[in-house]
């Protein structure tokens, strides 16, 4: 699967994908990504991406030119690419749609600065509009790499056990159960003893019990959206 950040700072976005998980699936070829920056598109003599906006307001806008070029030329390039724009005004990105993106080839994230993006681009451009929670960025730099994190994760293989999606938050509309490791006994903490006895089916019964709890308490939404999905 290969990704394009569009963004006036690579650097912070590259260090991400050079260690752990993503490093692995880059260096055997399950995930690719590239970088293009408006400002070698911009045809400003200044070499700007920003000006004042229409009608007044604080803050600077990013100008159209810049990407709408870089878009045509990714789209020339790529005409099955699907365009992302991240934006606090969007809908809110979930885990399923972490998992339908995840079939797409190409995605471009587009990740605005200043005061955002002129509206002119976003709706000559913009595929999806996603919103990764209730408050304002700087940029939308982190919010396209959680994204790519996310659907990154649901590409066949990047995973060394695909297995462990299944078990994952916001699977089946709840959340995880707790999870413990070695050693048995911290702190005078003790692991739950249920968890020691091998019976698998009664470990995964009690599991589910624990999730319904957790969600229950965290995230009453998506435990009320749960246990209707269940009757």
């Amino acid at each position: 699967m290969y990704f394009s950040f569009v963004t006036l700072f690579p650097n912070l976005i590259k260090g991400y994908f050079s260690e752990s998980i993503l490093k692995r699936a880059i260096e055997n070829e399950k995930i690719s990504i590239d970088f293009h920056n408006p400002r070698d598109f911009t045809t400003d003599k200044h070499n700007r991406v920003d000006a004042p906006m229409i009608g007044g307001g604080a803050g600077m806008l990013m100008t159209p030119q810049p990407l709408m070029d870089i878009l045509a030329k990714l789209k020339a390039d790529s005409p099955d690419a699907h365009v992302i724009f991240l934006s606090p005004v969007a809908k809110m990105f979930t885990q399923n749609d972490a998992k339908r993106l995840a079939k797409k080839k190409h995605i471009i994230f587009v990740s605005g600065r200043y005061e955002g993006i002129d509206e002119r681009v976003i709706e000559a451009q913009a595929d999806e509009l996603f919103s990764i929670g209730d408050y304002v960025l700087t940029g939308g730099e982190l919010a396209s790499m959680v994204l790519c994190d996310a659907i990154s994760r649901n590409v066949k293989d990047v995973l060394g056990n695909s297995d462990s999606l299944c078990v994952e938050s916001f699977e089946n509309a709840l959340l995880e159960a707790p999870s413990f490791a070695k050693p048995k006994s911290y702190d005078g903490n003790e692991v739950v003893s249920e968890f020691l006895k091998g019976n698998h089916s009664k470990i995964t019964d009690l599991k589910r019990g624990l999730a319904l709890c957790k969600t229950k308490y965290f995230r009453p939404d998506l435990y009320k959206k749960g246990i209707t999905d269940e009757k």
